[in-house]
């Protein structure tokens, strides 16, 4: 058995005939695929709990638009491409999350404007790491170069506020409190 990176078990899928292969996907793509894949036993997982609220691509982008300052829907669905219905429905859950919050600045007919909250604010820092790693790793895009308000280029690295080492994710472990370990 082999687990991921959260404890969950990852689980196999073999395509040995088309008994296996029950719908047909696209009508360009000659793939068959096996419905969709479920973990069998999955964990409590704040990864997970996290991408439940923030994951969709939609979402990251109106926080983004949020973070550089871009507060009107107008302007979120326009810097982002998102189609209205999907960005209302993404706004509104973060809206429920308490990621952003919504301040009317028109009456009639009633607009509203978006702010991040506390949490949204704590997301800023991942943004960054996520356009640092973009920078890195992707091909598609222009690359952004941020400024520090010390001047120089930022070059993000996380650091352990004990021991200030930088931390890479290979010199950690999770550590599950006893009560969780015993419900295992």
């Amino acid at each position: 058995m082999r687990f991921g990176p959260c404890g969950g078990l990852i689980k196999r899928v073999s395509m040995v005939s088309r008994k296996n292969l029950p719908y047909w996907v696209g009508k360009v793509n000659p793939l068959w695929h096996t419905a969709p894949v479920t973990d069998q036993f999955p964990r409590s997982c704040t990864i997970a709990a996290s991408l439940s609220v923030i994951g969709e691509k939609w979402s990251l982008l109106a926080i983004r638009e949020l973070a550089l300052g871009v507060h009107r829907f107008e302007g979120i669905v326009k810097n982002t491409g998102a189609p209205r219905d999907v960005l209302t429905s993404r706004l509104r859950r973060l809206e429920a999350e308490g990621v952003v919050e919504r301040r009317l600045y028109q009456e009639h007919p009633e607009r509203y404007e978006y702010y991040l909250t506390k949490a949204g604010n704590e997301l800023r820092p991942i943004l960054l790491s996520l356009g640092q790693w973009g920078d890195r790793w992707t091909s598609e895009h222009a690359r952004a170069t941020w400024v520090h308000d010390c001047g120089a280029d930022l070059e993000l690295t996380h650091t352990c506020s004990a021991c200030g080492g930088e931390v890479t994710g290979f010199d950690v472990h999770a550590h599950r409190p006893a009560a969780d370990r015993s419900a295992a």
